[in-house]
């Protein structure tokens, strides 16, 4: 008996048969846009109510000892829910996004959907020194990928929902669409078409909107603009942003330092020990590095006098010290990598935009405060230079210029200094680029080849897979067999290259047919020679876990037509060749491309 087909079935026939793919594509952008703001607002309620609920009755004037505790607590309950809850890897959410792009084909495993916002709650609302907005990126991403694997999309269409994904959660958790837009583009390389435009545009604005529904139409950070822009302070604009790429390049440099300690340490619980410490003594130090640090941001945009600045010291050891306010900053500035890095590292689940936009803005506070306090001229006002820090880091940080200008902007409704906002944007990147060519988010995967960028035969290659392309028709012969055995052997091959093995399997050299072609038919000469005589050594080995762009380049080097494989124990796997490679290629080129 024939079973019947079932309702979802049903379903996905209907809108096979009834919606264009295009237009429903169109559908599940504005549909991925509503659960992404939803995502980002009940992330942000949950962090804002654990913090709350914590620290409403904490002492302005004084150390708060709870400061040692909490971020402890954090860390070890998001551990815990990781480790047997979710039991998998949550961490790097950007990163994780990058490489669903290039090597799964878009496809996010469907607890991203939910567990990265419960983590991502802990840990902030307990105090851990990280941002919300990478959790909620992959969050979004994680979404999309799965609405449309619910309706079979293929991989191409399951890419540019990731991309919508992320830039709903950008948009909807700062309000700042266009920044939503740009950041997919610029940090995710998703390539800008005709035909991702519009999906992409239609989350930004509608997780935007519903955000703005929900929560009011202010900008998230509260920005007066009481001095305008002057022409003459463009060299200073220039310099600060000198500053935040050096303080980019310090703050990557030092956060995989740090995560190579980590990475080290053997079981859990010693890195919870370790990043529990760590942190515990930074946030008992310095309170401004409790959680994502915006109050901080807060102040330091609206304040104008040193009354309003000097409550950033608040909570602390530093209370009361007006002088000390410079060198709490700087203070910040150095450490707070080690208290991000300790969060991640001791277990905990964030990532680096609110540290970035922290660290942005008391770095051109920093900049211009020390400016002015030594007198120079011409005068250089404090909050705007804050404003430009932020985006100057988050430029530098994440490789993304475009980004920081437009989030800054619409974050703070800083339009009018949208000039040395890019003027700082362009300078902090140009300034990292010099020493890191990738970005912090994509530098794990370019160091394995597995990152996709705009490049586009780049991104075919990195789409490409090794053993896709693998040939293993050649018939092998051992060093031992005389010419007669190996006669019989390409008598039953349609290959012209016979690769060498001993009894382990292990390559040892080739036998090329046109090398024995004058002497394989003389029958006097079948016992006189062996294999190990007539073999000649390869061109170059490839590894069965090397990039394909770094198989191209072997080829390109040595000129070859055909290339073995081997795995790490130098074990004989196959043949790659050209012809074999240009075939995938195209066909790859063909499903990559948008026209």
């Amino acid at each position: 008996m024939q079973n019947k087909p079932s309702i979802y079935q049903h379903i996905l026939t209907w809108r096979e048969t009834h919606i264009r793919e295009k237009h429903f594509i169109l559908i599940l952008s504005f549909v991925v846009g509503i659960l992404t703001a939803l995502a980002a607002l009940l992330l942000k309620y949950l962090i804002h109510l654990i913090q709350d609920f914590l620290t409403n009755r904490f002492s302005d004037t004084g150390a708060n000892y709870m400061y040692l505790i909490y971020p402890v607590v954090g860390i070890f309950l998001t551990g815990l829910f990781v480790r047997y809850v979710v039991k998998d890897d949550i961490s790097h959410g950007v990163t994780k996004i990058l490489y669903a792009i290039s090597r799964r084909q878009g496809r996010i495993k469907p607890h991203n959907t939910w567990s990265s916002i419960l983590a991502s709650s802990i840990t902030i609302g307990f105090g851990g020194s990280v941002g919300a907005e990478a959790p909620i990126v992959l969050t979004g991403s994680a979404i999309g990928s799965n609405l449309g694997s619910v309706f079979k999309m293929e991989h191409r269409t399951l890419m540019l929902l990731v991309g919508c994904g992320a830039a709903g959660a950008v948009a909807g958790i700062f309000k700042a669409p266009i920044a939503g837009l740009v950041f997919t583009i610029e940090v995710l390389m998703i390539d800008l078409t005709m035909t991702s435009l519009l999906p992409l545009l239609i989350s930004s604005v509608t997780a935007a909107s519903l955000s703005y529904i929900l929560t009011g139409t202010e900008a998230m950070f509260k920005f007066h603009l009481d001095q305008p822009f002057e022409m003459e302070r463009i060299p200073y604009v220039i310099l600060l942003g000198v500053f935040c790429g050096l303080i980019s390049l310090y703050f990557t440099r030092t956060m995989n330092w740090i995560e190579g300690i980590f990475g080290r340490l053997k079981g859990p619980y010693r890195k919870l020990l370790l990043g529990g410490l760590l942190l515990s003594i930074l946030i008992f130090l310095f309170p401004s590095l409790y959680g994502e640090g915006y109050d901080t941001i807060h102040t330091l945009l609206n304040g104008s006098r040193a009354e309003d600045w000097d409550t950033v010291m608040n909570n602390s050891l530093f209370y009361g010290h007006r002088h000390m306010l410079l060198i709490y900053l700087l203070l910040i500035i150095l450490f707070k990598v080690f208290a991000t890095s300790a969060t991640n590292g001791g277990g905990g689940c964030g990532g680096i935009f609110a540290p970035s936009l922290f660290l942005g803005c008391i770095a051109g506070f920093a900049f211009s405060y020390l400016s002015n306090v030594f007198d120079m001229t011409p005068f250089l006002p404090e909050k705007n230079f804050a404003l430009m820090g932020m985006a100057g880091m988050m430029s530098g940080v994440m490789h993304a210029p475009l980004t920081g200008v437009f989030l800054i902007a619409e974050l703070t409704g800083g339009y009018d200094l949208f000039l040395p906002l890019m003027i700082v944007a362009v300078s902090s990147y140009l300034t990292i680029m010099v020493f890191e060519p990738h970005s912090i988010y994509s530098m794990r995967l370019a160091k394995k080849g597995q990152l996709l960028t705009h490049h586009k035969d780049r991104a075919v290659l990195t789409l490409m897979k090794m053993e896709n392309v693998v040939e293993t028709d050649f018939l092998t012969v051992g060093p031992e067999m005389d010419l007669g055995e190996l006669v019989k052997v390409i008598s039953h091959s349609h290959r012209n290259v016979f690769p060498v093995v001993d009894k382990d399997d292990v390559l040892l050299g080739m036998v090329l047919l046109d090398d024995i072609r004058n002497i394989m038919f003389r029958q006097e000469l079948y016992h006189r020679f062996r294999v190990q005589k007539l073999m000649t050594s390869v061109p170059a080995r490839l590894y069965n876990t090397d990039s394909m762009e770094k198989v191209m380049r072997t080829f390109d080097d040595t000129n070859a037509w055909n290339l073995p494989v081997v795995d790490e124990e130098g074990r004989y796997m196959g043949f790659v060749s050209k012809s074999k490679i240009f075939n995938s290629y195209r066909q790859v080129l063909v499903q990559f491309s948008d026209e």
